[in-house]
């Protein structure tokens, strides 16, 4: 198994960039998907997550209204759109898989995940 992150990189503030997640090796489009990311000295925090099927998404509301998630099942790709980057933004990004399949109280909980990318940079300047 194996998801792979990509997408990252400097940007400055107010800037947007795509996050991309593709799966392989795992029946991808019967996971729900999550993004994380994990800030220096900072534990892991949760973005957002989309149900197997796409259609019902949920987020941290500290990033509603900016970051969208989104699928692609045909492709195994999981997509974070951030639009209106902040210097607090900055951190390594992951996506992960929840065998759950649809979201619910362990969507937010980072152990509820089996798979996890090996992560992309985002790094926002002022």
């Amino acid at each position: 198994v194996q998801l792979v992150e990509s997408g990252g990189g400097l940007v400055k503030a107010g800037d947007s960039l795509r996050l991309s997640c593709v799966g392989s090796g795992l029946t991808f489009g019967t996971y729900a998907v999550g993004w994380f990311r994990q800030a220096p000295g900072q534990e892991r925090e949760f973005l957002a997550a989309i149900n197997w099927h796409g259609a019902i998404p949920y987020y941290n509301e500290s990033v509603k209204g900016r970051f969208t998630i989104s699928r692609d099942n045909a492709k195994n790709t999981v997509f974070l759109q951030m639009n209106n980057l902040k210097p607090e933004d900055t951190a390594v990004y992951y996506c992960a898989t929840d065998p759950a399949a649809e979201i619910g109280p362990q969507t937010i909980v980072p152990g509820s995940y089996d798979y996890w990318g090996q992560g992309t940079r985002v790094t926002v300047s002022s």
